[in-house]
């Protein structure tokens, strides 16, 4: 995943009007600012795999523009809480039962701004047959490991000048997130939305949530803070420099950064791609364990016939 699409600047709701549906026939209504405490408490039993909703929940309020889109609740026969999905731009869910997954993997694609679908391995492939019998086509998909760093973090040697970002910062560290991202999903948020991606840039650095190491006003690493709860920091637009890789300060980095984070969270976590060896061997150089398999789905919508 790049930043661009976690905790990113405003864009409409799901228009589910537009696609001809209506996402209550799904038994999946609009969740309601009331019920974010009763939404953290049910994705706090599984905070590894839920932080990239609790975090911009926590950030931004559960209903809010800049989410990119809206969360929805399903309920069990009794009323209880069993799945919470966000469905917008970047489409994500958490279901403990059959019925919640079967019925959000119905009702996303009737939303006509989904670009990214995000899931666990095993269950994903449900909600992509959905999409697919919808008109959607992939543009790429990748297998993801998602991986956690916890203490204690073994011995390295320190990167003096490594520190959060600020706005002076702000040309370098665009033009390396722009680099992921187009490593990752193929666009270029500087081409196809820059004065979002520069919104979205100068708010995390003033959350204080990128990290950076600048030398001989070189940009070294960036790293950004995506979520950030007492159970979880995620973390996601890891750059090396290409010339400054192999020389382990990637890891350095990593572990330094680590440290500073899990000083107020349990664990940090990330996803990588299984293809990308490179960022693997530096992940698990710094700590990092695999926990989990998720595919990340980049679509575009087939045009309609």
């Amino acid at each position: 995943m790049t930043a661009t699409l976690i905790n990113s600047a405003s864009e409409s709701a799901p228009n589910f009007a537009a696609a001809g549906r209506a996402h209550d026939s799904f038994n999946v209504p609009a969740l309601k600012a009331q019920d974010e405490p009763e939404v953290l408490a049910f994705l706090a039993r599984r905070p590894l795999h839920t932080v990239f909703m609790s975090g911009l929940i926590k950030d931004n309020g559960l209903v809010s523009e800049l989410n990119r889109g809206t969360f929805y609740a399903h309920r069990d026969c009794t009323g209880k809480l069993d799945g919470v999905a966000l469905i917008g731009h970047a489409t994500l869910a958490e279901s403990h039962s059959e019925d919640a997954l079967n019925a959000f993997a119905q009702a996303a694609p009737a939303c006509t701004k989904t670009r990214l679908i995000l899931g666990e391995h095993d269950k994903i492939s449900r909600v992509w047959d959905a999409f697919t019998a919808a008109g959607y086509t992939a543009r790429s998909i990748a297998r993801e490991h998602l991986l956690e760093q916890c203490l204690p973090v073994r011995h390295f040697d320190r990167v003096t000048d490594l520190r959060p970002a600020t706005l002076a910062d702000i040309v370098p560290v665009m033009e390396a997130h722009a680099a992921v991202a187009f490593d990752e999903s193929g666009t270029n948020p500087m081409h196809t939305d820059p004065l979002g991606f520069r919104l979205r840039t100068a708010r995390r650095i003033e959350q204080g949530r990128v990290w950076v190491w600048i030398k001989d006003d070189r940009l070294i690493f960036k790293a950004d803070v995506v979520s950030d709860t007492p159970e979880v920091a995620y973390v996601e637009g890891v750059y090396v420099a290409p010339e400054e890789r192999g020389k382990d300060y990637g890891s350095r980095c990593m572990m330094q950064m680590g440290l500073r984070l899990l000083a107020r969270s349990v664990s940090v976590s990330l996803l990588v791609n299984e293809k990308n060896e490179g960022a693997l061997r530096l992940y698990y150089k710094a700590g990092f364990q695999l926990r989990s398999f998720y595919d990340t789905i980049f679509i575009h919508r087939a045009e309609a016939k």
